[in-house]
């Protein structure tokens, strides 16, 4: 089972609920659990590593891929360790915080009064926050409710680095990777590095519309179950945790 993570296990960059931790844990006692998000490994920990209850053998059976899948954590008994970690090059970099930043810029998307910095290194991938990192849900939900700006943005971007993929990320955010790096490239790495096929998963996200960054996972073939809230995949995982056996 496979989960997106902003606004589908816990509010945009924020820890997740007790209810939806010890839901993890309960599913890790029963199936294979991964996590996928354009986010870095940073956020995981803030958002679901340190608030999880007490696990046992069951942190070996959750997979973490940060960045889309282009890093992949696992559990080595004592922490979450690097598997691997597909990194930008200098120049890929480089160019991209620029075209970003001065398209931002152009487009008069650039704010002042931020809750952290704009733009961000995640190493595989390049991230322009329009509001900081930090910022509270409500004040980016009223930055672009309709996604207009970040459609404009991403757009401007993708014109100047052509080898690069431009997608909208969060809720004002957008990400710049190599080529072919969505959430179906993590669910594809996900299946290389666990054996499990593709039909054999099932994704949450509540951003399966075409415009939205988990409608990859659904296009790629995956059973997916929409939901519009944490609160809302608690109450599926709810009904689907108690048909499922514990792990012998």
């Amino acid at each position: 089972m496979a989960f997106d993570l902003d606004d589908t296990l816990a509010p945009s960059k924020s820890p997740v609920d007790p209810r939806v931790a010890q839901q993890l844990v309960d599913l890790a006692g029963r199936v294979e659990v991964a996590i996928i998000s354009g986010g870095q490994i940073g956020q995981f920990r803030s958002q679901v590593v340190d608030n999880l209850p007490d696990a046992g053998d069951a942190l070996a059976h959750i997979h973490l891929l940060p960045t889309c899948g282009t890093a992949y954590y696992r559990h080595n008994g004592t922490e979450f360790a690097l598997l691997y970690s597909r990194d930008l090059t200098d120049d890929e970099k480089t160019r991209a915080l620029t075209a970003v930043e001065e398209e931002a810029k152009r487009l008069g998307y650039w704010e002042t009064d931020t809750w952290g910095p704009i733009l961000e290194d995640r190493g595989s991938q390049i991230t322009f926050s329009a509001l900081g990192q930090a910022a509270p849900v409500d004040a980016k939900k009223a930055w672009d409710p309709t996604s207009e700006k970040k459609s404009a943005l991403r757009d401007a971007v993708a014109a100047r680095v052509p080898d690069l993929e431009v997608r909208s990320g969060g809720s004002t955010s957008v990400d710049i990777t190599r080529k072919g790096i969505d959430k179906a490239y993590g669910m594809n790495q996900l299946a290389a590095e666990t054996g499990i096929a593709l039909d054999d998963m099932l994704f949450y996200g509540d951003r399966l519309d075409e415009d939205g960054n988990d409608y990859p996972v659904l296009a790629m073939g995956v059973t997916c179950i929409a939901v519009d809230s944490w609160e809302d995949t608690a109450d599926k995982l709810d009904a689907l945790i108690a048909q499922l056996p514990p792990r012998a």
